[in-house]
């Protein structure tokens, strides 16, 4: 996905926040942080859009068809979620082979109306948890391409099927090509924008331990990304 580079389970997510918190004062002498990697994602099944099977998650849709438009001072981003789908296979971190059918959302982003970037982003949805799992972006220009089962690359959660405060995750897990990672910051926001008014969206600040600086961007509910540092919402389709 865009990144300006510089849910786990819930049983994951439960337990790096107990440890934080009764752990506050060791917390405090390290600046260091830790991200969840290993999502149990051997008990999942998977459903490539949000028809069928388990809850939609309803912060990150996979609609077919659907289309967001995110614009601003000259910068314009179209992120449209194909009728296409890319067949996965990876193995997992317990050894186990795992076929995934992801489903393709295609960005496009533009700089001063020319087109600077298209990629390919495979998303699945666990039907157990309604996580969305991130399984590979293949990029032109191809810096930055990764793909789950290729030279080590796990699949990481994009969003949570629920969202908790102060939970951290890889959300792209191929080690010195794709590091992105997630902290969940606030939620329960109101945010408007030209494509509308929208209640209870959340805010995710996004890192990399391979460059410095944080990426911010916000999720609205039956929408998926409003915000992307600066860039905001202007067309749903």
């Amino acid at each position: 996905m865009r990144s300006h580079r510089f849910s786990c389970l819930l049983p994951c997510l439960a337990v790096a926040m107990a440890a934080a918190a009764v752990a506050p004062n060791a917390a405090a002498r390290s600046k260091k942080k830790t991200f969840t990697a290993d999502f149990g994602i051997e008990r999942c099944t998977f459903a490539n859009e949000d028809s069928g099977a388990g809850a939609a998650n309803p912060l990150f849709p996979l609609v077919v068809g659907g289309q967001l438009v995110l614009e601003a001072k000259g910068d314009r981003v179209v992120i449209t979620t194909l009728d296409e789908t890319e067949s996965i296979t990876f193995t997992s971190r317990d050894g186990d082979t795992i076929p995934v059918s992801a489903r393709v959302v295609e960005e496009r982003e533009f700089e001063d109306g020319e087109l600077v970037e298209v990629s390919r982003n495979f998303f699945a949805r666990c039907v157990e948890t309604s996580d969305v799992f991130y399984f590979g972006e293949e990029v032109e220009p191809p810096e930055g391409s990764w793909r789950a089962g290729v030279d080590g690359a796990q699949p990481g959660i994009i969003m949570p099927g629920t969202f908790l405060l102060g939970s951290r995750y890889f959300q792209e897990q191929a080690p010195g090509v794709a590091m992105d990672r997630a902290e969940n910051i606030e939620m329960g926001l109101r945010i408007v924008t030209g494509a509308g008014t929208f209640e209870d969206c959340v805010l995710i600040e996004e890192t990399t331990p391979l460059e410095h600086g944080t990426s911010t961007k916000k999720y609205c509910p039956g929408v998926g990304l409003v915000y992307d540092d600066g860039i905001v919402l202007t067309e749903r389709h």
